[in-house]
């Protein structure tokens, strides 16, 4: 599984942002806001490197925080709420979250800490070039479903007929299904579309693919899902089902296998594109960014408990292994 190389950064002059000459104030607090599903670990790696940078809660900085808690129609008024806050800059996880915020503001400063896809969803019309108030970084989750697909042939041996589990709210997952699906065909695989109407109609879901009986199953990639781990990864042991996830938590609490970008990084560098903005810097100066590491996690006591026996390729290449 090759790691994605970062898109080089263009050179030239960087132009300032409108607010350039007031974010050069020591003394001002600047106002953050964070648009996401909910406070994930790597929103605490964006604070993390921050502080590296210079920036301290309570003495030049700020967080205004809003969680849309698994329900992506919330975003659109929790993006308002952000812009009436008056904030200096927003910083988003997910392709609704992005695109909430793209429809709220065309002024104030949006830094993507994670999207699906950046291009194929239409937040940005170029990556090189974003333009605009907007960048940020596509974590390219959406693209590697394929990827899973490829997993799930490698570790389920004889498989055939694969469910494939996804939100229809989220735009990027219907990219991201687009990717399986070719996947499952050119390995002769069956796929059953598994379609969420939203995230609270996962119940729903989990009941339609256990009528199904398929040989293993596929998450893709959204954070709104994510938040429902726990009942995803339980439904999958309760059935006895291989299945491969778009995020390492899953594999942390049972899952079989992840393999996803860093979001850690991928928040980290977050952190130092908000610290040239809130310098300065033009976003749509700034090109769109592509994860620069990728994690595999394999949970042996999962497979053990499947009766599965992992390849010694994929362990080799694994990041961790959970025994």
């Amino acid at each position: 599984m090759r790691r994605r190389a970062l898109i080089a950064l263009l050179g030239g002059v960087v132009t300032l942002w409108p607010f350039a000459a007031r974010a050069q104030k020591d003394d001002q607090v600047r106002r953050i806001g964070i648009l996401a599903p909910a406070p994930f670990k790597p929103i605490d790696s964006f604070r993390e490197r921050l502080r590296e940078l210079g920036w301290s809660e309570g003495q030049n900085v700020e967080f205004a925080y809003r969680w849309a808690e698994g329900d992506d129609t919330r975003y659109r008024a929790l993006a308002a709420e952000l812009v009436s806050l008056k904030v200096d800059l927003i910083v988003t996880w997910s392709s609704p979250a992005a695109l909430a915020a793209k429809e709220a503001t065309g002024t104030i400063p949006i830094v993507m800490g994670a999207i699906g896809t950046a291009l194929e969803t239409g937040v940005v019309p170029n990556l090189a070039h974003p333009g605009g108030n907007i960048t940020g970084f596509s974590s390219q989750n959406i693209e590697i479903a394929g990827k899973h697909i490829g997993l799930l042939k490698d570790l389920v041996p004889g498989i055939g007929r694969v469910a494939v589990l996804w939100n229809a709210a989220n735009p990027g997952a219907a990219v991201g299904l687009g990717y399986a699906q070719k996947a499952a065909k050119a390995a002769g695989m069956t796929l059953d579309n598994i379609q969420i109407g939203d995230a609270s109609d996962l119940e729903t879901a989990l009941t339609a693919l256990s009528g199904l009986h398929p040989d293993a199953a596929s998450v893709i990639a959204d954070v709104g899902l994510l938040a429902q781990r726990r009942r995803i990864v339980e439904f999958m042991t309760a059935n006895r089902l291989p299945a491969v996830y778009p995020y390492s938590e899953f594999a942390e609490i049972g899952g079989l296998i992840s393999y996803s970008p860093d979001f850690n990084n991928l928040f980290r560098q977050t952190a130092e594109y908000v610290d040239k903005i809130l310098r300065g810097a033009n976003p749509g100066d700034l090109p769109i960014q592509q994860p620069s590491k990728f994690k595999l996690v394999v949970n042996l006591k999962t497979a053990e408990a499947l009766g599965l026996t992992v390849p010694a390729l994929i362990l080799a290449q694994a990041d961790e292994v959970i025994e």
